[in-house]
């Protein structure tokens, strides 16, 4: 039976736990050392708030609010933070689930990191030069590799290729 002294020990416990819990894959990736390494004033300059929100403090954009979503062109998707190319429109696929998803990087293009928040075990995508959280990949993807790296769309630019 629920007491209210239950209700409000847990709803305590959670807003304690609440702020810390979102950012194990930030605090794994600022032990990294990173090529493109800013102050949080400098990327809140050079980023959007949503950009920031997700590339830095590892946000997850609402699905199927993307442009990048139903983008068909030719060419590649680069880092919002520090514009290195990480995926090619050759890998996109409509994966369903209301963000860009690719079954492949380019090479050198992405660092993973382990992420625990929200009581789940995923695997984290950053960018490999900048560190910006760009999603998080799985392994229920299509051929050849089997795997689907779910992307926030505000972290990523496209840069169009001539036909």
């Amino acid at each position: 039976m629920m007491t209210r002294r239950l209700l409000l020990t847990g709803s305590a416990i959670g807003l304690v736990a609440a702020p810390h819990t979102p950012w194990t894959a930030v605090a794994a990736r600022a032990a990294e050392s990173f090529e493109v390494a800013l102050s949080d004033a400098d990327w809140r300059k050079r980023l959007t708030a949503d950009q920031f929100a997700v590339l830095r403090q590892s946000a997850t954009e609402r699905p199927y609010t993307s442009p990048l979503l139903h983008e068909e062109r030719r060419g590649d998707f680069t880092c919002a933070g520090c514009d290195l190319p990480l995926f090619s429109s050759t890998t996109k696929f409509d994966s369903g689930t209301g963000w860009p998803s690719f079954w492949a990087p380019l090479d050198n293009a992405v660092g993973t990191t382990r992420d625990t928040s929200f009581g789940m075990v995923r695997t984290g995508v950053h960018c490999r030069r900048c560190g910006g959280h760009l999603g998080h990949v799985f392994d229920d993807g299509p051929r050849p590799t089997g795997l689907r790296y779910c992307m926030n769309g505000v972290a990523m630019r496209f840069k169009a290729v001539a036909a």
